[in-house]
């Protein structure tokens, strides 16, 4: 199974903007619009959409709403086989889901499309009026598949708030803690997340890796019966699989590679040592003298699944059927937990300091996208009007940054998409430098996709409240000695002193650090004068948001806590009029 794309296409030439923005955030994949230098000819739009129609994921469409609906309403053939169809205006203001509202996701791409363009999605469907959860497609930001099964009368159960039965075999168990789930009771009508196949709705979590060792040049069709005899043994479904795993002599097996391409999964080979190591069932005498281990197809599955993990079904060997050739041995083994790193995203978010006006486009379309917020509790709480039903919050404490990263990490490699929320800027005193370390931390396959979004940072924010004080050569420093020993953050603000920087604080006064300040204020008057400006903001982007001007010799202490930052003038810094400036000396700029 080849990748399916997302395609955004326009009706005319002024909406190229908007689809290449769309294009460069990884919304679309592809563009088909009259300005994008090819010549187009009556018919040719028609046509990429009958070729692309039945193998595209999603249309994201530039124009009115009815003239799209005429355009794609001869290709429509049902809800379950039809892509998802995003209209947007060309303007980039609203964002409809106009097919495929959540069970094919245009509803979530609506709203990312929405969040990134700056605009409204509008979104109609019952289930997002109510603040229902959509049953039948939010496990796809959870990084599971949906098996057959009722969806309709499931839907419907819903729609009339009938009480559900929801049960979780395996993957992740926090879904049951979504706003928006319908009420557990003895109903008949069931949702349930787990590997096995199952007659009623079930999401199915990539917890399951197949080990696979064959001959060279072994047919696909082989692998293919192996496989499907292989799950069938044990009630497994196909859809909770989540890649293929072999030993590294097979890393250019023809069939081992078209039959991961088919599915859409990764395939990940072990070296013989590797696989040496493991304690399988079955060992083969025959194998570890040909390949230096006992076992592939067993050894294989454990290892891609990680520690602790179970195999479910035992290796069995398939041989070529008439007109076959070759010979393979095939065993699953189960995850602890679904690890699916290919498929999940890690998101470092820098909020801004607290406004929603302030969150920049970009930020605001990855907290659209991610399933899971995960941040300290203030910083959530600010971006609460944003979070859907659909998406997890998981707050966090102050001093627990390393736990926080920890567990973004580790949802995001179970194949979520993951928002790490900061305050400002998260690389600037944030999370991002942290989350980083321990992204590098893991083996190369082991890496979720890692996306640093950049926020608007209280020094910002302070110099334009102020002014403009940073016109000139400028540093920060944070006063907190929690991470940084004191002597070296007294040696920088020497530095500081000694360059004429001016010189934003971070974290400059709290309970238990009540001196720092006050000799940060000392070793800058040692080098500037009294009569330097200082600005202290206080809340900023908040409600609570204070802005005052001071001078650095009668800079009033006691006002400062963790919630300040003081922005400090160099030697050259002036305040006229309410406004402070440091003037970067532009030639021919001095007033006549």
């Amino acid at each position: 199974m080849s990748e399916r794309l997302n395609w955004g296409f326009s009706l005319s030439n002024q909406a190229l903007p908007l689809l290449r923005q769309l294009l460069e955030r990884g919304l679309i994949d592809r563009i088909a619009s009259p300005a994008d230098g090819v010549t187009w000819q009556t018919g040719d739009l028609q046509r990429l959409l009958t070729s692309e129609w039945p193998r595209c994921r999603a249309f994201v469409a530039v124009g009115s709403c009815g003239a799209i609906t005429r355009l794609i309403a001869p290709r429509l053939s049902g809800k379950d086989t039809d892509p998802a169809v995003v209209v947007v205006d060309g303007q980039g203001r609203f964002a409809i889901p106009l097919l495929g509202g959540h069970g094919a996701g245009a509803e979530a791409l609506a709203i990312a499309v929405a969040a990134l363009l700056g605009g409204e999605a509008v979104i109609t469907g019952a289930g997002a009026s109510q603040g229902r959860l959509a049953l039948d497609s939010f496990g796809t930001g959870w990084g599971w598949r949906r098996g057959p099964g009722p969806w309709d009368a499931l839907m419907k159960s819903s729609a009339r708030g009938a009480p559900l039965q929801l049960e979780h075999h395996s993957g992740n168990d926090r879904w049951l803690q979504l706003d928006g789930l319908p009420c557990t009771g003895t109903s008949s009508e069931r949702l349930s997340v787990g590997v096995e196949r199952s007659d009623h709705c079930r999401w199915h979590p990539p917890a399951l890796w197949v080990g696979m060792g064959c001959e060279r040049n072994t047919s696909l069709e082989l692998l293919e019966r192996g496989l499907s005899e292989a799950l069938a043994a044990q009630g497994l479904a196909l859809e909770a699989v989540a890649g293929l795993a072999s030993a590294d002599r097979k890393a250019d097996e023809p069939a081992l590679l078209e039959l991961a391409e088919r599915h859409g999964w990764p395939l990940r080979c072990f070296s013989s040592s590797a696989l040496h190591a493991v304690e399988v069932p079955n060992p083969s005498p025959v194998v570890e003298a040909e390949l230096g281990t006992a076992s592939v197809a067993e050894a294989a599955a454990l290892l891609a699944c990680g520690p602790n993990a179970s195999l479910r079904v035992q290796k069995h060997i398939e041989r070529a059927a008439p007109g076959e050739q070759g010979a393979a041995t095939v065993a699953i083994a189960q995850a602890a937990k679904q690890w699916a790193p290919q498929r999940g995203t890690l998101h470092l978010i820098g909020s801004g300091p607290g406004s929603l006006a302030l969150l920049t486009p970009d930020a605001r379309a990855a907290l659209a996208e991610s399933s899971v917020w995960v941040g300290y509790g203030l910083y959530l709480d600010l971006l609460e009007p944003l979070r859907r039903p659909d998406q997890l919050r998981s707050d966090g404490q102050l001093t627990q940054e390393r736990e926080r990263c920890r567990e973004a990490l580790e949802l995001a490699c179970q194949g979520l998409s993951v928002a790490l929320v900061s305050s400002g800027d998260s690389g600037i005193y944030g999370m991002a430098g942290l989350a980083l370390e321990q992204w590098m931390a893991l083996a190369n396959h082991d890496r979720p996709a890692f996306q640093v979004h950049p926020g608007l940072s209280a020094l910002q924010l302070a110099a334009a409240r102020a002014g403009a004080p940073l016109m000139h050569d400028f540093c920060t420093v944070s006063l907190s000695d929690r991470l940084t020993p004191w002597a070296v953050i007294e040696q920088r603000l020497q530095a500081a002193a000694d360059g004429d920087f001016v010189v934003a604080l971070y974290n400059p006064r709290s309970k238990g650090r009540d001196w720092q300040l006050g000799r940060a204020q000392e070793l800058l008057l040692a080098q500037r004068p009294g009569t330097t400006p200082v600005v202290l903001a206080r809340q900023l982007g908040r409600p609570e948001e204070a802005v005052s001007l001071h001078t650095l010799g009668e800079l009033p202490i006691e006002q400062v806590d963790m919630l300040t930052l003081v922005l400090i003038g160099n030697s050259s810094s002036r305040v006229e009029g309410g406004r402070m400036v440091t003037p970067r000396g532009y030639p021919g700029a001095e007033l006549s």
